[in-house]
């Protein structure tokens, strides 16, 4: 029989059940999917990126308006702590020279294999959370048939509501709106942007664009993305994805290690006969995916003086974040007032919640999955002294 019920079987939901387990209690892992870690599985293809190297303050802040409560959970399940406990289940990791820690492995089932295979719970798989009936159990579809559990104590973990087909299809919103949980609508973060292409860039499609700066609103960094027939996507993008999301526009810096004047200065050497996408080789190394976004937007090349401006701020027209379905993550969710400073729910005592279901986003590179381990680590936590004799 179990007293800790723990519905979701993403990175949050199992170092919950882990946590919950450790502290004596009698876990059930329930997960809709047929197996555990999809999402997780997923982010191993590109490498499993655990968490980040850098100064506290600087990584605190990636998380911006929720950095004040997220801090205490941090604190606790840093970055120094993802990476003792990756150690602890045989997993060899290295940084990056951006900071970012990765398994030697770079995927995600070897973490995964060890991590399932020591806790000391029971999961059940293809169950699928309905809510709750009258009686104020929580009820399954299950393989076995419909199932309704009350336990003493819950923990959510639920996931946000984008890759709907790994398990988060934000569905739990209505039903906690139901209870009076306050709920920040659903909005696409870390995702690319819809952009309009002529039909000469589709070369160019999967082609990377590295060496080049974002600039989004008050936004500046300095990284790399990906041409798609849809539009941009990759890390560069997700970095100044918020601000596009919120309106702002969108434009590139070329060439970063050049300032103004010296692109100009080198723009004013005559060119004799040559083509321009030759002079442009020559005399900047602008080649490749960075030229053809150039000769896209800033058709036909002005004069030299034009054209330097252009190249350290090419605006690129678009139409606004992919759909919510293709981002990474998700904002919105459980508002920060519905729980307290142990992640249970102020209107239903005994559920707590955790993992992307809450209010907050953050950056790819580390800090997604590092505060997914910690807020599930903290609901388990607290979770466990709730439901303690």
């Amino acid at each position: 029989m179990s007293d800790a019920l723990v519905i979701g079987a993403g990175p949050a939901g199992l170092m919950a059940a882990e946590t919950l387990a450790r502290a004596g209690r009698q876990v059930l892992l329930a997960e809709g999917k047929p197996s555990a870690g999809r999402k997780f599985l997923m982010a191993g293809k590109s490498g499993l990126n655990l968490t980040r190297i850098e100064p506290e303050t600087q990584f605190y802040a990636r998380y911006q308006e929720a950095t004040p409560w997220l801090a205490p959970m941090l604190d606790a399940f840093g970055p120094k702590q993802v990476q003792g406990w990756a150690g602890s289940l045989g997993q060899d990791l290295f940084t990056g020279t951006t900071g970012r820690v990765f398994p030697v492995a770079m995927k995600a089932s070897p973490l995964l294999r060890a991590w399932m295979s020591r806790m000391e719970i029971t999961l059940r798989t293809r169950w699928h959370w309905q809510g709750w009936e009258e009686t104020g159990g929580l009820a399954f579809d299950t393989p076995g048939g419909r199932q309704v559990l009350h336990p003493k104590v819950t923990v959510l973990a639920l996931g946000g509501a984008s890759w709907t087909r790994l398990g988060s299809d934000g569905a739990w919103a209505s039903w906690l709106a139901a209870k009076g949980v306050g709920i920040a609508p659903f909005k696409p973060a870390n995702m690319g942007v819809s952009v309009s292409w002529s039909q000469h860039m589709a070369m160019h499609f999967g082609a990377p664009v590295k060496n080049v700066a974002l600039m989004a609103g008050a936004k500046r960094h300095r990284g790399e993305f990906v041409i798609s027939a849809r539009g941009l996507e990759g890390g560069g993008i997700y970095a100044v994805s918020r601000a596009l999301r919120e309106g702002a526009p969108l434009s590139l810096d070329l060439l970063p290690d050049l300032t103004h004047t010296e692109v100009t200065a080198r723009l004013s050497r005559t060119n004799g006969k040559e083509s321009q996408a030759n002079y442009l080789r020559k005399t900047l190394r602008l080649t490749g995916a960075r030229l053809a976004l150039l000769q896209e937007f800033a058709r036909p090349l002005p004069d030299a003086a034009a054209l330097a401006s252009l190249i350290k701020a090419l605006p690129i027209p678009h139409q606004g974040p992919r759909p919510m379905e293709e981002a990474i993550s998700t904002a919105g969710g459980v508002m920060r007032a519905a729980f307290d400073d142990g992640l249970m729910l102020r209107a239903l005592p005994g559920i707590f919640c955790a993992g992307e279901m809450l209010d907050w986003e953050a950056p790819t590179g580390g800090y997604l999955i590092t505060a997914c381990l910690a807020t599930g680590r903290w609901a388990g936590q607290h979770a466990a002294n709730w439901a303690a004799p």
